[in-house]
């Protein structure tokens, strides 16, 4: 009915005897939506008899699905891309606050008036630094970096940031099992998965709900009693997230891990943050499942295998004159501040003047030699006027003129023995294709403190 004008208007042109009627694309009647497109051929008047058009229909409904997605598709890189240029741009200047910070922190006493209100930037500098690196997992597809966990703590630091996501109408209620066994995985992507499914949660829930996280071991035994779809029996660390929702019908649960699957409006969401979810637990050796009822609300399920943590066998300590009394461990001293000076030149290279000028203040007032580039080209003309005689090099990775891989490229050819870090707000993997292959260096990712770079600094020049 919508587009019915339109193809009477191509039959009356043909009536006509006109040539080349372009295709007409409708939308056809029916509780689904569906598409056609109509072509329509004048028929010559000396061949007429009854007819005047020739008109077929193919449908297009499964076409204009595949545009849509790959329109959609092409859209969230877009987004990605822009997100991922806003969160390094703004790890530029964060860890400028961050080093600006450290020098202040240095300067004040505990005693100080003031002393509270720096500790109070470092701390929102620090919230801020975890927001855009959530950012940056969510914009671009990262490397797994799996670490050992605890589920616990990560979802206890993630309070904070699920409250806001999930607003005031929705209550949350985190319950954790005891001694839970340690998981390895990356945590960034971990987070993502926990703030996906949240969200979804949320929009289950207009009108207000509860949304639960609860942890658990899962031993191999209740594996086996479970009988889950496709996991192997073994032990588990459950984390349970479930909501009071709308919940999710039958038909389509299958569904819901596909790519740009959606049953949210058009607009609203994308169809990839369950497909993204299912690919992390996947890549991490887990398993995700769901439950769901209308009207009652939906819980996934995610079990992520127990990491065995291998403990270091200690040399047994030498029994002296065989009193059991000399051979107890003696209390442990409690740990020295670890010394952060150090001595050498450093070429550090940074486009970002007001960064470059606060970490060469840093480096210099922990003992160091510092000569300041601001891209590729000004390093290269460094490192001639010193002939060479540098024992670190700091770089940022994305410069104009020359960026930081080629510049390493460069020169390593002049000297292969040269140390460098790589210091960037993109994830180290974003530049990883750029590099020569089986080049060593150290990276440093932004934003970072004072503390931070100084340690990393005095690694990497450390005689190996």
């Amino acid at each position: 009915q919508r587009d019915r004008h339109l193809l009477i208007a191509a039959i009356n042109q043909a009536s006509e005897g006109q040539a080349d009627i372009p295709p007409v694309e409708v939308m056809l009647e029916g509780a689904k939506e569906r598409f056609g497109q109509f072509f329509v051929t004048a028929v010559d008047e000396d061949e007429r008899e009854t007819e005047a058009a020739i008109v077929y229909m193919l449908e297009t409904t499964e076409r204009r699905a595949l545009e849509n997605q790959i329109n959609q598709s092409q859209k969230m890189e877009m987004v990605g891309q822009l997100a991922g240029g806003i969160a390094h741009d703004f790890n530029n200047v964060l860890s400028a606050i961050m080093m600006a910070n450290d020098f202040l922190l240095n300067a004040h006493k505990p005693t100080d008036p003031s002393f509270q209100d720096i500790m109070q930037i470092k701390q929102n500098a620090t919230r801020a630094a975890t927001l855009v690196r959530q950012l940056l997992a969510f914009s671009r597809r990262q490397t797994l970096r799996p670490q050992v966990l605890d589920l616990g703590d990560a979802l206890s630091d993630l309070t904070m940031l699920l409250r806001r996501l999930i607003g005031e109408k929705v209550k949350l209620d985190l319950s954790h099992g005891r001694d839970l066994w340690p998981v390895k995985v990356d945590v960034s992507q971990f987070e993502q998965v926990i703030v996906n499914l949240a969200v979804n949660a949320r929009d289950a829930m207009p009108d207000g709900g509860k949304l639960s996280v609860r942890t658990a071991n899962v031993s191999a035994e209740e594996v086996a009693q479970a009988a889950y779809k496709g996991m192997p029996v073994a032990d588990y660390v459950k984390i349970e997230i479930s909501d009071t929702g709308t919940g999710i019908p039958a038909e389509i649960r299958e569904k819901i891990f596909e790519p740009f699957f959606s049953t949210k409006e058009v607009g609203k969401g994308t169809g990839l943050g369950l497909s993204t979810v299912y690919g992390i637990i996947k890549q991490t050796g887990g398993f995700i499942y769901v439950d769901s009822e209308l009207g009652k609300g939906t819980s996934f399920q995610i079990f992520l295998p127990r990491h065995i943590v291998v403990a270091e066998v200690q040399p047994e300590p030498q029994a002296t004159n065989g009193s059991a009394k000399d051979a107890a461990p003696a209390a442990e001293a409690p740990k020295p501040r670890a010394d952060l000076t150090g001595q050498g030149t450093i070429l550090l290279v940074e486009d970002e003047e007001g960064l470059r000028a606060l970490n060469a203040r840093g480096l210099r007032s922990r003992g160091y030699s510092v000569i300041e580039a601001s891209n590729g080209i000004e390093a290269m003309e460094a490192l001639e006027e010193c002939n060479g005689e540098l024992d670190l090099v700091v770089s940022d990775v994305v410069m104009p003129e020359m960026d930081g891989p080629t510049l390493l490229k460069v020169m390593r050819e002049k000297n292969p023995d040269i140390k460098i870090i790589f210091v960037s707000g993109y994830a180290e993997d974003a530049f990883e294709k750029s590099l020569p292959e089986n080049q060593q260096f150290a990276f440093l990712p932004k934003p970072f403190t004072l503390s931070q770079l100084v340690a990393a600094v005095k690694e990497t020049m450390a005689p190996q």
